[in-house]
């Protein structure tokens, strides 16, 4: 693969000649507090780059912490965080919002005066940076970049007035992103709080004892045969996987990597559900949880459950949710947990009054409304940063006269 650089005469340079490339003090087990310094690992910066709210259990002391920063340096707001052992090539800027920390899973980067942190961070992000991720690492059975590797790494290095003008058209698209995120994480709280003040601060005896077939249809899914590659195609029935629920992160999901056809779900016991359905994934993982945005079938991945109308999809997720534990204790499997169908079906549930479950859907149904249109922006305003950033990043589009 070869990318078409330097279109308008900007130089490639070796990354170490513009930015200091380095790792610090490791942290061990024995040295993890339960409050202090949050402290960061490779995990936090991948949750991050997908735009997820980030937080950690881990801390370090603060004395700990200034030991380090005195005698080693800690990452400064500019600094960008590379993850360089397993996933790789994940990179996060440290804003003023946090202190931010670093395990051996990730290098550390500082810009020269020749070159801008965002930049930097919008470059990592890039085919050009991600194909020498790539094709540089070392390590068959855990892939790795050593700092010697990323020295070498040749940067496309248009001058500062330039880097500017790039980083002026890319980062609105990233902040407003980061923004419509935070705004729903905001309203996810305010549901969560809801129904834990509703239905468990304030259950009431009178409440039916019963199990999750009390609050709707437990489905099963299935896959159709992969050597009939008639079975699947680009645009047809949605067919959701649980790889698709841990690369799409979003509470609202429509398609999956791949559609099945007509033919595929008639040779198949798939099923196809409707909108409003919550989806559970009952292995490989457990517990991934999403509201379908449209009729859907999944694989054999799921134990989904279709809300009865007078329970509502809210307040099926929010239970799920809340009894994920409950439910992943009742697993079995010896190579690996799953949750069977009967198994689901069983699951204890309280059965709340009518009153209070449609106080609770009335509560949500604007909630819920919002959260899908700023996943839905998100998703238009991701697709065009994919699209705009390769083409700044090589000189493609013009940016001196804007």
């Amino acid at each position: 693969m070869k990318f078409e650089l330097l279109e308008k005469g900007w130089e490639c340079v070796p990354l170490g000649s513009v930015c200091n490339i380095t790792s610090s003090k490791r942290i061990f087990a024995k040295e993890y507090q339960s409050s202090g310094i949050p402290f960061y690992r490779g995990k936090e910066v991948i949750e991050k780059h997908k735009g997820n709210t980030v937080s950690t259990e881990l801390f370090i002391s603060t004395k700990r912490f200034n030991e380090i920063q005195e005698k080693f340096g800690t990452p400064q707001v500019g600094d960008i965080l590379l993850t360089s052992v397993g996933t790789l090539g994940v990179p996060w800027l440290v804003d003023e919002t946090n202190f931010y920390f670093k395990d051996g899973n990730l290098t550390w980067l500082r810009v020269g005066n020749s070159l801008l942190s965002k930049y930097l961070y919008l470059w990592l992000n890039s085919p050009e940076a991600q194909y020498q991720i790539d094709t540089k690492c070392i390590g068959s059975t855990q892939k790795a970049l050593t700092i010697e590797t990323l020295n070498k790494f040749q940067i496309s290095l248009p001058p500062l007035s330039e880097q500017k003008r790039i980083c002026d058209t890319l980062y609105p698209i990233l902040e407003k992103i980061e923004l419509n995120q935070k705004i729903n994480d905001n309203l996810e709280r305010q549901a969560d709080a809801v129904f834990q003040e509703l239905f468990i601060e304030n259950a009431r005896a009178e409440w039916t004892n019963g199990t999750i077939s009390d609050l709707g249809t437990v489905v099963g899914g299935s896959t159709p045969s992969k050597k009939k590659p008639e079975y699947y195609t680009v645009h047809g029935i949605p067919w959701i996987t649980p790889k698709d629920l841990s690369v799409n992160k979003s509470k609202f999901i429509s398609h999956g990597e791949n559609d099945i056809t007509e033919l595929g779900l008639q040779n198949s016991s798939a099923s196809i559900m409707p909108e409003g359905t919550v989806l559970f994934s009952s292995r490989a993982p457990i517990g991934y949880i999403a509201v379908a945005a449209g009729e859907v079938t999944t694989n054999q991945g799921f134990k989904s459950v279709v809300p009865k109308p007078e329970i509502g999809t809210a307040y099926v997720y929010y239970f799920l949710k809340n009894n994920l534990p409950i439910i992943e204790g009742m697993a079995s499997g010896s190579t690996f947990k799953e949750v069977s169908g009967s198994t689901m079906k069983n699951v204890p549930a309280i059965i709340p009054d009518r009153e209070t479950l449609a106080k609770f859907n009335s509560f949500c149904a604007p909630l819920f409304a919002q959260q899908r249109i700023l996943e839905e922006q998100n998703q238009s305003l991701a697709m065009l940063r994919d699209n705009l950033l390769p083409r700044l990043m090589s000189g493609k589009i013009d940016v001196s006269v804007m």
